[in-house]
């Protein structure tokens, strides 16, 4: 007798804060009854588990596809429990930040078109970083991360950050985490090595490794990064003094937000001259030591300090479902 092929199955691991479950779950079962999908499971994220476990035990039930929903925090980790598996990673945006759902220019605002882009959408092949951070006492820790990775200002600013006042006003939260973390003068002292290149000595006020390039409020701070490319973009910020700050402002959100956007933009981008405070770098492996432990985030989650580093590109590591049309 011929057995009936078994239907596929999503997950959803999700963060209870950010989603609510109750509005979602009619709107998913929807979907699946028109694909004849069976129901999916559902795996709420909590403190001391916050998707690691959920997404292991997703995979261990054989579903076809795993929904990220919640922050950025969440994707993270379910796409570190997907790496190299084959199993797309589907993205229910939530939360303040959606940095990979907008670099992938995916629906941000449409919960019923992101679950049924997880259901019958197409698989696209994205890199993942990888980063080895060593602390002050020798340990080494690894993880991944899809977007970016930085030490300087933006982790001191998330270090800064009211949790509760962000979860309020979103990223309105952030300007006074800003005020305060330019109000540190301290520079990273650092050496680093990109690929196999030689050894280079600087002083920096913030460095960011990136996979993608988009921040919200239209901020194009890595103009050059790709999700699929293979590589990493590096960023310096160098700045000496409020004028140093005002030439990196207007690089970023003038020359990257504005002029990089059209043909006769990047016409004039490319007749200006490069900012001193602002070094761009471009490579696979990323070596860097510090003269002491710094603040590192990874995706806009703080990891604690680092002493040194080593961060590399995974290429084509994840597997993200993106609607067919864009595919194309």
């Amino acid at each position: 007798m011929q057995q009936t092929p078994a239907k596929r199955r999503a997950a959803i691991v999700y963060n209870p804060v950010k989603l609510d479950a109750d509005a979602t779950r009619p709107v998913l079962a929807a979907i699946e009854a028109d694909g004849d999908w069976a129901p999916s499971l559902w795996l709420e994220t909590s403190v001391d588990d916050p998707g690691t476990g959920q997404t292991a035990s997703a995979l261990e039930q054989g579903v076809d596809v795993v929904i990220a929903a919640g922050g950025d925090g969440t994707v993270r980790i379910v796409a570190e429990g997907l790496r190299g598996t084959g199993v797309p990673l589907a993205l229910l945006p939530s939360g303040t930040g959606n940095l990979l759902a907008r670099n992938l220019n995916l629906t941000l605002d449409d919960p019923e078109q992101s679950l049924r882009t997880a259901l019958t959408g197409a698989d696209r092949p994205i890199d993942m970083a990888l980063i080895d951070i060593r602390g002050d006492d020798g340990t080494t820790h690894r993880h991944a991360y899809l977007v970016m990775a930085g030490l300087g200002l933006d982790a001191k600013m998330l270090a800064n950050t009211d949790d509760d006042l962000k979860a309020k006003a979103g990223w309105l939260a952030y300007v006074k985490a800003i005020g305060l973390a330019l109000q540190d003068t301290d520079q990273l002292r650092l050496r680093y090595r990109l690929d196999s290149g030689p050894t280079h000595r600087v002083r920096a006020h913030t460095i960011i490794m990136g996979n993608c390039g988009s921040l919200p409020a239209n901020i194009l701070l890595l103009p050059d990064a790709a999700v699929d490319d293979g590589r990493m973009q590096i960023v310096l910020l160098r700045p000496e003094g409020f004028f140093g700050w005002v030439q990196i402002m207007t690089k970023i959100f003038w020359e990257n937000g504005v002029l990089r956007r059209t043909s006769a933009g990047r016409r004039l981008i490319g007749v200006t001259k490069e900012v001193r405070a602002l070094d761009y770098l471009n490579g696979k492996r990323l070596d860097v030591s510090l003269n002491r432990a710094e603040q590192i985030q990874l995706d806009g989650d703080s990891f604690g300090e680092a002493r040194s580093f080593r961060t590399w590109v995974d290429p084509s590591s994840l597997l993200v479902r993106v609607p067919r049309d864009a595919t194309d």
